[in-house]
């Protein structure tokens, strides 16, 4: 632990807690906490901040209720993997569904192209074999951390329109909805788990041969149109999909 003194403002109304809070918590969203790696002791704290342990406490007793470390009885604490879950219920984008959840989301557009459709992508959105569509590229990242790799197909004149738009810092199911007039209806999906190749390791960090959970999902409009066609690779130790179901009665 570096043993220069932390600065937090003993007269400031913000709680010396939540001032710790914050400063813990940027430091593991930015990386200098990665992952699994131990934070320093609550002596280390106590002496940086010039706080009492109790302040200390609670500040890691909040970071820990958010899910961002969590404690080895008798060893420390550790930051945690962050691992979100997405209700199957619902319809929603990525950043949609993560932004209910406290959840700090954003997009790194890897490619984004008019490509001719294969004939799984043209049999989805009702498209002849060869016809052009737009093909979006992006890795999603959850509090900083590489989650997904997203493969979007569109329309061609609908993906012409998104390429002007801000997919780095906004969901496309919002933009279809409330910029392009689109009312989305329901989604056909089909989950699978598989293994990452070198190139998908690579972009969301993951060693080639980890768990990954594969998604298709396929969005109509509300009168049954198809628009929308994905490929989602979600990283198997940092997301999961849930769903209530219920007995039906005879």
């Amino acid at each position: 632990m570096d043993p220069k003194k932390e600065t937090v403002l003993s007269l400031s109304p913000v709680p010396l807690y939540t001032q710790i809070k914050e400063i813990l918590r940027n430091r593991i969203l930015d990386g200098t906490y990665k992952a699994h790696e131990q934070m320093p002791s609550e002596s280390d704290l106590t002496r940086s901040f010039s706080v009492s342990r109790i302040t200390v406490r609670q500040a890691l007793g909040d970071l820990q209720k958010e899910g961002l470390i969590f404690k080895i009885h008798g060893k420390g604490t550790y930051v945690s993997q962050p691992k979100a879950f997405q209700n199957l219920g619902k319809l929603q984008g990525f950043g949609e569904a993560m932004a209910t959840m406290g959840y700090e989301t954003f997009s790194q557009v890897i490619s984004f192209k008019i490509v001719p459709a294969d004939k799984v992508v043209a049999m989805k959105l009702g498209l002849d074999e060869n016809e052009m569509v737009s093909e979006i590229r992006r890795v999603r990242y959850l509090n900083r951390s590489p989650i997904s790799l997203d493969v979007t197909y569109l329309p061609k004149s609908i993906g012409e329109r998104l390429i002007k738009e801000d997919l780095a810092h906004r969901d496309i199911f919002l933009i279809l909805e409330n910029e392009y007039g689109y009312s989305l209806g329901q989604a056909e999906l089909q989950i699978e788990a598989m293994l990452a190749d070198e190139s998908l390791g690579r972009l969301i960090q993951l060693q080639e041969g980890s768990p990954v959970l594969r998604i298709e999902r396929l969005t109509f409009t509300t009168d049954n149109q198809p628009l929308d066609f994905e490929y989602l690779y979600y990283r198997g130790d940092a997301f999961q999909y849930r769903l209530r179901v219920e007995r039906g009665r005879i």
